[in-house]
């Protein structure tokens, strides 16, 4: 059923109220419904997002975190290697950005962001997510299935993985001065795993376009990998039959590896996995086996006892 969150995002996902309606934000404004407030992105001309409804069928079981504490709490090295990066990731352009898609497909396309807002079956899920780092958030993203837009290139029969690069603008990004590290930012994942329900694109947060310091305007998200797993600022993908060396493998690939699955019994090599600290609380809780999405993906990993599934 739709779910409408009330103005400020913040309260606890039980007390959300169902509805029957979905409306569009500026009809909603209009009405006075006190949804959230189109952000800066809006303001400088950009479309806002299409009305979304929320997709149940991946109950968080948690409360959201809130807006502000997932907005300037980030990881994205292009913009500096501490958590502060929010206002210096302002600069980078929104518009006009495209995703190329290529490689082992049919149909090679090149997608422009609006064009892709328009045509995707866009949709909001409430998703956990779980950095390798032992701290975790509850967001509500607005996006649509990474299958729907691999559907529109064909991929070839021999295509085996998908490989996602992140945007390289110097201008914007001063981390990209950091020249010892393995530019441009790489991740990738099966054929098998991109085709999953849970794989999304996202392309908001929170009722608003993605804000860049998030990944903007487009990023990728696996909820029951480790947040490296995540591309921000996707401007390419391709498919290929070549098992891809990520940004984090190619730095340490004894702590950082291909598949990176949540696993709360495999410690990482510097510290316990076990729990996870709730940002905006600074709670404590219990991590869950594939981030709690095992009975969405376990039967991925059959057969593969002899990977390193969890590093």
């Amino acid at each position: 059923m739709p779910i409408r969150i009330p103005r400020g995002w913040e309260i606890p996902e039980r007390e959300a109220s169902p509805e029957h309606l979905v409306f569009g934000r500026r009809k909603a404004v209009a009405l006075g419904a006190g949804l959230v407030a189109a952000g800066p992105a809006l303001a400088q001309g950009d479309p806002a997002l299409p009305p979304a409804m929320r997709n149940t069928r991946y109950p968080p079981g948690r409360d959201l975190t809130g807006e502000r504490d997932a907005t300037t709490y980030n990881n994205y090295y292009e913009f500096g290697s501490d958590k502060g990066i929010s206002r210096a990731a302002q600069r980078l352009p929104q518009r006009p950005w495209t995703v190329k898609v290529e490689g082992m497909v049919e149909a090679p396309r090149e997608f422009g962001i609006d064009d892709l807002l328009r045509t995707m079956p866009i949709e909001e899920r409430v998703y956990r997510l779980r950095c390798v780092e032992a701290w975790s958030m509850v967001i509500p993203w607005t996006g649509f299935p990474l299958s729907a837009l691999l559907s529109q290139v064909r991929p070839l029969a021999s295509a085996k993985y998908v490989v996602f690069q992140t945007a390289q603008v110097p201008s914007a990004m001063p981390g990209l001065r950091q020249s010892w590290y393995p530019w441009p930012y790489i991740e990738g994942c099966t054929v098998e795993e991109a085709g999953n329900e849970l794989s999304f694109m996202v392309v908001g947060a929170y009722g608003k376009p993605l804000p860049p310091q998030n990944g903007g305007p487009i990023r990728f998200h696996q909820p029951w990998k480790y947040g490296f797993k995540a591309g921000k600022g996707v401007v390419k993908i391709t498919l290929t039959d070549r098992r891809p060396v990520s940004f984090w493998e190619t730095i340490q690939a004894s702590e950082y590896g291909f598949w990176a699955n949540v696993n709360p019994e495999v410690p990482h090599p510097r510290w316990s996995q076990a729990n996870e600290r709730v940002i905006g609380t600074n709670q404590r809780i219990p991590t869950r086996l594939f981030n709690g999405y095992a009975e969405f993906v376990s039967s991925l990993y059959t057969g593969l006892e002899n990977e390193r599934l969890w590093a």
